[in-house]
């Protein structure tokens, strides 16, 4: 893992202001404003989207947030290798929303190649079968036709690594993951039985091997260590669909609602503090989120980073 980019860029990330709304993105002004921005919210007008083409919304969608955010460029150095890490878990199908959408995935892929990425990985540490989780959530279609190399996570590539936390000293983690100069977590943004939540924080867990049920004895301080370890500098939060209920596997339509929305913040617990309050809940009630708040790892204070909010039709 190239720690070194991370830590240098978190350094020059905390000079930086939150975005402004811009009226002119064109404009020069407009242009240095979104290019330090902390956080972008991207919409889609909801009278237009129940009969909106939504593979072509899910595009918009992410190139917008991201040019929001200051272009992928901003995060992606030529030559750079970019893990992108969806929610792959489950053998679902994108209307189920249970795994990112996979229209999602491929325009990211797209935009990390553009931005003069040498090579993009795509995989999961899948709950089901990996084929059949990559093959039904459509996503390893979109991201090979998008130009990524679509990995399976061998079970004999993960490696203990020193993680030096408050309750998890090491874990072992997947070798190609932790060689990438940039992972790139977008989760989609469901409930979860045993967290409430399951985003961005809870989205690490796959790219985690040993006894991953063994997080649940204190899930809270785990996903803190882990995100702590990882210092992520970019994380995109799919909420084109949601899942409201049964999750994280889902699996019924009628627990499905059509959001239509992208988010994308430097600040991951801001991202997760959003989601939360997407699905209803105070952030300050999701137990990871009050925890990474308080271990400064970000602030649940979503709104005090000035996002930079939108609405395409």
């Amino acid at each position: 893992m190239s720690t070194t980019t991370r830590r240098d860029f978190l350094k020059t990330s905390a000079l930086v202001g939150g975005g402004l709304l811009l009226t002119d993105p064109t404009s020069l002004l407009a242009q240095e404003a979104t290019a330090q921005a902390n956080m972008a919210i991207t919409h889609w007008d909801p009278a237009l989207l129940p009969e909106a083409d939504l593979a072509g919304v899910a595009t918009r969608l992410t190139e917008a947030t991201m040019e929001a955010m200051g272009g992928m460029g901003r995060f992606v150095s030529k030559g750079d290798v970019v893990w992108v890490k969806p929610n792959i878990g489950w053998n679902r199908r994108p209307e189920l929303a249970a795994n990112t959408n996979p229209d999602v995935v491929g325009t990211l892929v797209r935009l990390c190649l553009e931005a003069g990425a040498k090579s993009v990985k795509v995989g999961d540490h899948t709950c089901n079968p990996a084929r059949q989780c990559y093959r039904t959530s459509g996503i390893a279609k979109a991201a090979e036709d998008a130009g990524a190399r679509v990995v399976y996570l061998d079970k004999k590539r993960f490696r203990d690594v020193k993680l030096g936390g408050e309750f998890l000293d090491e874990w072992p983690l997947y070798t190609e993951v932790m060689d990438a100069d940039l992972v790139l977590n977008v989760p989609v943004l469901k409930h979860h039985g045993l967290t409430e939540a399951s985003m961005a924080m809870k989205n690490y867990m796959g790219i985690i091997g040993g006894q991953r049920n063994a997080w649940h004895q204190n899930m809270a301080a785990c996903l803190c260590d882990i995100t702590r370890f990882m210092k992520p500098t970019i994380t995109v939060l799919d909420a084109v669909r949601t899942l409201t209920a049964h999750g994280p596997q889902g699996g019924n339509p009628d627990d499905v609602k059509l959001v239509g929305t992208m988010a994308a913040s430097t600040d991951i617990v801001a991202l997760d503090a959003f989601g939360a309050s997407v699905l209803g809940h105070e952030p300050s009630a999701i137990t990871n989120i009050q925890a990474a708040h308080d271990q400064g790892l970000g602030t649940m204070d979503w709104q005090s980073l000035s996002p930079i909010e939108r609405t395409l039709s």
